[in-house]
Formats: C-alpha cells, sequence, structure tokens
C-alpha cells in the first residue's frame, strides 16, 4: 500500500469506529466502491484485504460499543451461519486441509462479516432507505471514473494496484471495470443496484434520478452483455408490481413454461442461455451447467479440487480448474451440493422474508410498499446474475447487504405485527370468555 492508500483507509476506518450508526455503512460502502482489492496486508498465508479490514474494524466497533442486531436472530440468520458452518467443517473432505480451511474461513469471514454487519446498522426502514441514497451518491464519481476509462483507455483505480491500467477490449468496445476485479462485475454493480435507485423515486427523487443515471453508465462503461442481462431481469421483476397479488400464478407459470421448454427443446432449456447474445459466453455459461450435472459424482458431498475436465478451457490462475461462471456451481465445487443448497435456501428465504413484510399490515404507505418491492427486485437481480456471474471480488458486498436489510425489516416489522395480532386474539378470547360467564 502506498501513502495516499493508507491514509484513506485509516480515514475510513475511523470513520466506521466514531460515526452514529445511521452513518456506519458509509465506510463500508466507500472502501467497496473506491478501494482495489490489492489494497492490504498480509499476516502469513492470510490476506487482509481492505474490506477484511473494514470488517474487522466493525467488528471491533460492535465489541466497544455493545451493539445489537434488530430483533433477535431469525431464520434467515440462522441459515447464513448454516452456510458458514458447512463451508467450514467441508474443508476437511479436501486433500490440502489447512490450505482448504484457510481458504473457507476467508469466504466465511468476508461473508457474514459484511452480512451482520449491515444487519446490526439497519434496523429500520428509514436505514435502509438512508443505505440506499449513500449507495446512490457514491456511485456518481465511480460512474464517472468508469466512464472516463472508456474514453481514455486508462484506469484511474490501476494507482492501487491489482486492476491493470488499461482496460481489457472485446470486439472493438473498451470494457471499463473500475476498482473492481472484471468489467463484468463492475458493470453487475451498476445493474443490481438500480432497482434500488428505482425504489428511491417516491423518497429522494433527485437522489433516485441521479443513482438511476449513475447506474446506467456503469452498465454501459463495462460494455458487458451479462450486465445488460441483469438490468432486464431487475427492470422485469419491478414490473411486475403490477400483478403483485398474482405472484403465485406467475411462479407456476415459470415453472411449468421451463418444463415446456424442456420436453419441446431437443437440448436442455438451460441452453437458452447460449442463444443470449453473450459474446460466445452464453455457450460456456450452458455447457458449464451440463458438465456439473454429469460430474455431480465428484463434487456433490463436499466439493472437489479439480475442475480443470469439465470444460475445453482452463483460467490462467489455476491450472486445476476450468472458469466457473456461475456463482451456484461455484458454492458446489467449493463445499459441495450442501453448500449450494444453503445458499439458494437464503435467498428463498429473503423473498419469503420481503413477501411477509410486505402482508403484515405495517407498510400502507404506497412508496414504502414500492421501496419493499424494489429490494425484492434487486434481489431477483442478483439471483438471476449469478447463473452466469461468480462475484469473486468486493462486489459480493451488494449482495449480502441486500439480504441484511431485508433480514432486519423482517425483524423490525414481522414479529411486532404477530406480536399485535396475538395480544387482540388474547384480548377478545379473554371478552369472550367473560360475556359467557356473564351469560351463565
Amino acid at each position: 500500500m502506498n501513502a495516499f492508500t493508507i491514509a484513506f483507509l485509516l480515514t475510513i476506518s475511523a470513520a466506521l469506529l466514531l460515526l452514529p450508526r445511521r452513518w456506519a455503512p458509509l465506510p463500508l460502502l466507500t472502501g467497496t466502491c473506491y478501494l482495489t482489492l490489492g489494497q492490504g496486508i498480509m499476516l502469513g498465508s492470510i490476506s487482509f484485504t481492505s474490506i477484511r479490514i473494514l470488517v474487522a474494524v466493525g467488528i471491533l466497533r460492535i465489541i466497544l460499543r455493545g451493539e445489537r442486531l434488530a430483533g433477535e436472530l431469525n431464520r434467515l440468520d440462522w441459515l447464513m451461519l448454516a452456510w458458514a458452518g458447512w463451508a467450514v467443517v467441508s474443508s476437511f473432505f479436501h486433500e490440502d486441509q489447512s490450505a482448504a480451511l484457510i481458504f473457507r474461513l476467508g469466504i466465511v469471514y468476508n461473508t457474514c462479516g459484511i452480512y451482520f454487519l449491515f444487519r446490526l446498522f439497519c434496523r429500520s426502514l428509514d436505514d435502509v432507505v438512508r443505505l440506499c441514497w449513500l449507495t446512490a451518491i457514491l456511485l456518481i464519481p465511480l460512474a464517472c471514473e468508469m466512464l472516463f476509462e472508456k474514453v481514455t483507455a486508462y484506469n484511474l483505480f490501476s494507482f492501487f494496484g491489482r486492476v491493470s491500467e488499461s482496460p481489457a477490449t472485446r470486439e472493438g468496445s473498451l470494457r471499463a471495470q473500475g476498482p473492481f476485479a472484471h468489467a463484468i462485475l463492475a458493470g453487475t454493480v451498476g445493474a443490481v443496484c438500480l432497482p434500488l435507485m428505482i425504489g428511491l423515486w417516491r423518497y429522494q427523487r433527485r437522489k433516485a434520478i441521479l443513482g438511476i443515471g449513475a447506474c446506467l453508465v456503469i452498465v454501459f462503461a463495462s460494455a458487458s452483455s451479462g450486465p445488460v442481462l441483469s438490468v432486464i431481469a431487475g427492470i422485469g421483476a419491478l414490473f411486475m408490481w403490477h400483478f403483485r397479488h398474482q405472484m403465485r400464478l406467475v411462479r407456476w407459470l415459470a415453472v411449468f413454461g421451463y418444463i415446456g421448454l424442456d420436453l419441446i427443446m431437443k437440448a436442455p432449456a438451460y441452453f437458452l442461455i447460449a442463444r443470449t447474445g453473450m459474446s460466445g459466453g452464453g455457450w460456456h455459461r450452458a455447457r458449464l451447467i451440463q458438465s456439473s450435472i454429469e460430474h455431480l459424482h465428484e463434487w456433490w458431498l463436499a466439493g472437489t479440487d479439480y475442475t480443470r475436465h469439465w470444460m475445453p478451457t482452463g483460467v490462467s490462475w489455476s491450472p486445476d480448474h476450468a472458469d466457473i461462471t456461475n456463482h451456484y456451481i461455484k458454492m458446489g465445487v467449493l463445499s459441495g451440493l450442501p453448500l449450494m443448497l444453503l445458499f439458494i435456501l437464503i435467498l428463498l428465504k429473503g423473498f419469503s422474508y420481503l413477501g411477509q413484510t410486505l402482508k403484515s399490515g405495517n407498510n400502507q404507505k404506497p412508496e414504502s410498499q414500492f421501496f419493499l418491492w424494489a429490494l425484492g427486485a434487486s434481489l431477483f437481480g442478483n439471483a438471476a446474475t449469478m447463473i452466469s456471474v461468480s462475484y469473486f471480488d468486493q462486489s459480493f458486498l451488494f449482495l449480502y447487504l441486500t439480504l441484511a436489510a431485508i433480514g432486519s425489516l423482517w425483524s423490525a416489522v414481522v414479529p411486532s405485527a404477530a406480536r399485535q395480532e396475538t395480544a387482540v386474539s388474547e384480548r377478545f378470547s379473554a371478552k369472550s370468555k367473560m360475556q359467557l360467564s356473564a351469560g351463565k
């Protein structure tokens, strides 16, 4: 790290320690948007990137201040802990147990650290709205840098290391990546944040407009078809707001539609990915799904250390692996079907909690209802994106930020509504008993 980076990291670390809880997410978002994975320190074989350092500072803040989660641990929290537990336990099924354990502990530290910090910092709808407009503001300079990068073919974030000075090119288009590890991941951040910016429209219109513009610029500058498809997924989920009372029917139609396509197509229905116009990447992603099914016996229990034979091409960073461009399959390769299924259950519980929060009756204002739906659209955008993208840099923060916000809103709204309904029911029951006694 150079002197500027050290000063910047110390500044946002101090801010994370000292700022009031409602502003505590700001340093985490700042570190994600403006620092690369190249910033950090090595402690033996363990790499403490800037994000990991900020997570450690956040944990220290919790200890010093005695801050607690909103409500008790809910089922989404427990699923996160179960996911983390199996990720660690599965390391003992691999050949190099020590290396596997260190690697998985790093992933668990990143994921649970970010999730539970945002879960703690967001205790109400106002907190989540503030979190989204903070994101909108921070994405504006990032969008400007990526546009500059696309025009000049120079990445300003290369000053921090770990990213190239010159952006990659595909079919004549420069693919800006900003501080992220790949242009696709940079564009994905803009794509999955877009529904959140639209959800802000009825709360902070000016910030929403700026955030929408920043997200679209980021997607454009990345020059990647994956983020464009993620935008379509997120906007499509927002459009379903008009059919929110028929979502059960919509879900079943989607299931039977997929089954129907699988019956009439010569190839499995997931090979539709190959026709999405992803510049050749669509075939790779569809074939990867097929290969993972064909080699299920190799990884189903606790993952595998070798996938190079799955695909015709490999990756530059490892002679043992193919390019796993699917986050769900990555979970399976890492720690088997149990980890993959737990990850899917986490996403499903997130959608379930949003549905319960919307139906709780405590958020009758149209702006709050639509904002909650926008959270779900962002989560859906992430869920769709992960079929073709594996998060391997700081971009993972925006997924767990969304899940943490959903978990906190459920804990703040639904249990209190349930308690109110129970109290009303008990009062009604007591009144009925009194009337019966009086009648006798």
